[in-house]
């Protein structure tokens, strides 16, 4: 069984504390594997969202495809309360993002923020 590399970032502007410690432990059940990078507290981009975020990258490794795990982030968000009326509002309960698979980068634009790069390095040391 093929074994792929992962990447990817957690966030969250709305009760922080509580819905990333959910996230954390719902991923620790699924990637035994899974390293987290430091957890950061960010500003939100732009004037759209409540500040300030919660971000936190991690690094695992997974014998499931892209699409599979695209999946099981999606109803860990849900499992958190993510609603999509919720983006009106500035709140965003929980967002977990694939940014790369082995080579494949999903999120270009994510990979670039500062505090993505700064929990990469931490990860990769």
């Amino acid at each position: 069984m093929n074994q792929h590399t992962c990447f990817i970032c957690l966030g969250s502007n709305f009760n922080r504390e509580a819905h990333m410690k959910a996230a954390r432990n719902a991923l620790n059940s699924i990637f035994t594997d899974i390293r987290f990078g430091t957890e950061m507290v960010t500003e939100a981009i732009g004037n759209k969202f409540l500040s300030p975020f919660s971000n936190q990258v991690a690094k695992f490794s997974t014998a499931l495809h892209s699409e599979e795990i695209r999946a099981i982030l999606k109803q860990i968000e849900h499992d958190n309360g993510r609603l999509p009326e919720d983006k009106e509002h500035g709140i965003v309960k929980m967002d977990i993002d694939l940014l790369k698979y082995d080579d494949t980068i999903l999120k270009p634009n994510d990979l670039k923020k500062d505090f993505v790069q700064a929990g990469l390095s931490k990860l990769l040391e």
